[in-house]
C-alpha cells in the first residue's frame, strides 16, 4: 500500500439538495468541476461537511460515482469511511469497493465515549481491515472525546497505513505535541480553516477545508504561500478571510459555507433536518463581506 500525499488543501465536499430535499447530482457535478478548475488538491467525499448521516445508502454511492467519475484520477479522492460500531466498520472496509478510493478519513467513534486504549483498539481494527490509507479524524467537538496527542502518536508509528491526522480539537497545544513527536512521514492536517495558517508554521501540512467548498483559488493559494514559506502574503489572504471565518459556522455546518454558494450561484440554500439554513441576519452578513471581496453575489 502506497502513501498519499495530502499536502495543500484539501476541500470536504458539501451536497447540495434541491427544493424538493432530493439530492441535486447536477449542482453537485457544477461544484465538483469549480474545485477542479480552481487548485484544490484532494476532494473529501461523505465526511461532516456533506450532511452524510442523512444521506441513504443508495445516495452516498451515486455521489462517490459521479465524484469518482468527475475528478478522473486528476486529483486524489478521499472517502469519509467511519463509525462508532468497529465491527460494522471493519465489515465495510473488507467487503466495499475502495479500488478507485486513495484513502479514507475515519473520524474517533462517537457517542459512546471510549477510553484512549478503546480508541486505539477500534483504529487498531480499522487499520487491519483497510484496504487504502488512512487519516484518523479527531472532532471532539462533535464526537464528545479527544483523541489525545499520545494515541495519535502510538497509532502513527505502530501502522505504516495510517498516514495522516485531520486534527480538529482546536488544541494547539495538543497540535503542536504531535507535530513535534509524529514520525517523518506522517502528515498532520488541520480540521479548521481558522487556525490553516497558524498551524502550517507549526509543521501541518495544509487542512481539509469547508471554506474551500465556496473560495478554492484563494485559501488554495494560501496554503501554498504559506507552504513555500511566504508567511506575509499568506497572512495577509489569511486575514481577508478572517470574519468568514466566524460567519461560516455560527449557524452550524455546513449552514455557512451553503450559503455562500448560494449566493454565488452554484447551488440552493437547502439542507437536510435537523441541520436548517443559516438565519437571515447571517446571510446578509455574509453576502456584504462577499461584495466586499468583489465576489458576485
Amino acid at each position: 500500500m502506497g502513501r498519499i500525499n495530502l499536502n495543500g488543501m484539501g476541500v470536504a465536499l458539501i451536497t447540495p439538495f434541491k427544493k424538493d430535499g432530493s439530492v441535486d447530482y447536477t449542482a453537485l457535478s457544477r461544484v465538483v468541476d469549480y474545485q477542479l478548475q480552481n487548485g484544490t488538491d484532494y476532494l473529501v467525499v461523505l465526511g461532516t461537511t456533506a450532511e452524510t448521516p442523512t444521506l441513504t445508502q443508495e445516495e452516498q454511492k451515486k455521489i462517490i460515482r459521479l465524484v469518482i467519475s468527475k475528478v478522473n484520477r486528476q486529483i486524489p479522492v478521499v472517502l469519509g469511511v467511519g463509525g462508532n460500531n468497529t465491527h460494522a466498520l471493519v465489515q465495510k472496509l473488507k467487503t466495499d469497493d475502495f479500488s478507485e478510493i486513495d484513502a479514507i478519513l475515519s473520524v474517533v467513534p462517537y457517542y459512546n465515549k471510549p477510553s484512549q486504549e478503546g480508541i486505539y483498539q477500534h483504529y487498531k481494527h480499522v487499520a487491519k481491515a483497510s484496504p487504502v490509507p488512512i487519516v484518523l479524524y479527531n472532532v471532539p467537538g462533535r464526537t464528545g472525546v479527544n483523541m489525545s496527542a499520545e494515541t495519535t502518536l502510538r497509532l502513527s508509528k505502530d501502522f505504516d497505513n495510517i498516514v495522516a491526522v485531520k486534527e480538529a480539537s482546536g488544541d494547539m497545544t495538543q497540535i503542536g505535541r504531535i507535530i513535534k513527536y509524529k514520525p517523518d512521514d506522517f502528515q498532520v492536517i488541520s480540521g479548521d480553516d481558522g487556525i490553516t495558517f497558524p498551524l502550517i508554521t507549526f509543521g501541518a501540512v495544509g487542512v481539509i477545508s469547508v471554506i474551500g467548498n465556496a473560495f478554492p483559488k484563494e485559501f488554495s493559494r494560501m496554503v501554498r504561500l504559506a507552504l513555500n514559506g511566504d508567511y506575509a502574503n499568506a497572512l495577509s489572504i489569511h486575514q481577508s478571510f478572517t470574519e468568514l471565518f466566524d460567519l461560516l459556522f455560527v449557524d452550524g455546518n455546513p449552514a455557512g459555507v451553503k450559503s455562500m454558494l448560494n449566493m454565488m450561484g452554484y447551488i440552493e440554500n437547502e439542507l437536510r433536518l435537523p441541520l436548517i439554513p443559516t438565519r437571515i441576519t447571517t446571510y446578509e452578513k455574509i453576502r456584504n463581506i462577499l461584495l466586499d471581496l468583489n465576489i458576485k453575489c
